[in-house]
């Protein structure tokens, strides 16, 4: 199921069924048609990294954000050589980009973030293959917990020129999903534990989970986590009331 998620208003847009014996790369065209996207910033991971994708965001009035990953070897090797070439590199052409660090503490884990914006692709082959490809982004993200210190490189394709710390809050934005979403579906609905496989019935209780999360995720009557409000109104006549009124 290919979900369409708003970070900043914490809503489920649209979703979309993969068929059968295909993959999100067939679906995410299909949910792109049905959305009003003027104006929008559309995060992808990498499985979305395509260029029939990008023509069809830049179609539909918006920009994008894609991830760049080893599933386009030549395209990878060129970014990655860019950024850290085999000999020395070279940090005064470092310097002149723009550069954003940000730094998350989370009980005992801290989170460094390195942004850099490279907007001159002349280095980069057949970059006008990518429908208005404006920059590559880089991010590296250094992770302390406890003793432990790990490190990761990634690269993102964007269509809006934007600063280092704009780039940060999107590709973060992109990744609230994880929690905002995936995660209260797991824990709150147990979707994974879901034993729906009849006709249509996995696709329909997946479209009831999500306007649930929509409705809970805009009730601020309820200071608590999404599983008790759940449980608040299945007993709570008038919570529950007050819930359904805002589909409305």
């Amino acid at each position: 199921m290919v979900t369409a998620w708003v970070s900043r208003a914490s809503l489920v847009l649209g979703q979309r069924k993969t068929d059968a014996k295909s993959n999100e790369i067939t679906a995410i065209p299909l949910l792109l048609d049905v959305l009003e996207l003027t104006g929008c910033l559309v995060t992808i991971d990498a499985m979305g990294c395509q260029k029939a994708i990008a023509e069809k965001i830049r179609e539909r009035g918006a920009d994008y954000l894609l991830a760049l990953k080893e599933n386009h070897p030549t395209l990878y090797q060129h970014v990655h050589a860019h950024f850290f070439p085999e000999e020395s590199v070279d940090w005064t052409a470092w310097r002149r980009l723009d550069f954003a660090h940000d730094i998350e503490q989370n009980r005992d884990r801290l989170e460094h973030r390195y942004c850099w914006m490279q907007a001159d692709l002349s280095w980069l082959p057949d970059a006008d293959e990518w429908q208005d490809l404006k920059a590559i982004i880089c991010l590296e993200t250094e992770r302390h917990h406890k003793e432990t210190v790990s490190r990761d490189v990634r690269y993102y394709l964007v269509s809006r020129l934007m600063t280092a710390d704009e780039a940060i809050q999107a590709i973060r934005d992109h990744w609230g999903i994880e929690n905002s979403l995936h995660w209260v579906l797991d824990i709150a609905f147990r979707e994974d534990e879901s034993r729906l496989r009849k006709g249509h019935g996995a696709q329909n209780f997946a479209m009831l989970r999500h306007l649930a999360v929509n409705v809970l995720n805009q009730d601020t009557t309820t200071r608590t986590g999404t599983a008790t409000k759940r449980l608040k109104a299945g007993w709570d006549v008038t919570y529950r009331e007050q819930l359904f009124a805002k589909l409305v």
